[in-house]
């Protein structure tokens, strides 16, 4: 996923279709107050903006303290009602970045939910992409938290909780792996489906080879693809 593209539609989560839903969504506002430059510039985001199936555009913009430091939103039907909620990654001036959910809650957009942060200032997060997981019906999102330092990836799973309100739970972690290195404006692997379930497609910490992750009861299990370089990461998302 490149910087400054536009949105990613979500994978594999489907459920009945809604009558009125986000279509697209962009970031605008661009700003400079948070000059972290992980992306390869120090232009972050203010605003969020989605257009709706009827044509209505909506918007959100952050305080101060805080942007969307991220390369653009990403669209997942995470409750399986048939409207994608919004994936977003927002950092704050003080306390670093987390993975947050927005979504249309009657008649505004809104957060739903989010992660903690990750505590310091200028620590950021790689998201992967979200899919039901481990086929259980629920979805899970996953991003690599700190892809230059701790190099951890982690699973969240998204549980409703009414209208306009859900809980993030992590599921499963596992440290030395990676999907971006400092100033891409791109993030690299992500997930996939070859026709034997999802998996996550991302480097080793040490960017030497390649591996795709499942999550199964039991946590993250792990397989090697071979050696890591753009190329192989590729073939490996086009299931070659």
């Amino acid at each position: 996923m490149a910087r400054g593209a536009g949105l990613l539609a979500g994978l594999w989560l489907a459920g009945a279709a809604a009558a009125q839903q986000i279509d697209t969504a962009r970031y605008d506002g661009p700003t400079t107050r948070y000059p972290h430059g992980v992306l390869g510039d120090d232009v972050e985001w203010a605003q969020l903006v989605v257009r709706l199936t009827d044509g209505r555009v909506l918007s959100a913009r952050l305080g101060e303290e805080r942007v969307f430091e991220d390369l653009a939103p990403r669209l997942a039907d995470l409750d399986g009602d048939g409207a994608p909620e919004v994936v977003v990654v927002e950092s704050h001036a003080a306390r670093g970045a987390r993975l947050a959910i927005w979504g249309l809650v009657g008649d505004d957009l809104r957060p739903i939910t989010a992660t903690p942060w990750i505590g310091t200032r200028f620590r950021w997060l790689a998201p992967l992409g979200a899919a039901d997981l481990d086929g259980d019906g629920r979805a899970e999102l996953a991003y690599v938290d700190r892809p230059h330092l701790a190099r951890t990836l982690r699973v969240w799973r998204y549980l409703p909780e009414g209208p306009g309100a859900a809980r993030l739970d992590e599921v499963a972690a596992a440290p030395g792996y990676s999907n971006h290195r400092i100033g891409w404006d791109y993030i690299e692997g992500g997930i996939r489906a070859c026709g034997t379930g999802p998996e996550m497609v991302l480097a080793g910490g040490d960017w030497r080879d390649l591996y795709a992750l499942r999550l199964a009861e039991n946590g993250l299990t792990a397989r090697r693809l071979g050696r890591y370089s753009p190329d192989a990461i590729a073939r490996a998302m086009a299931c070659r």
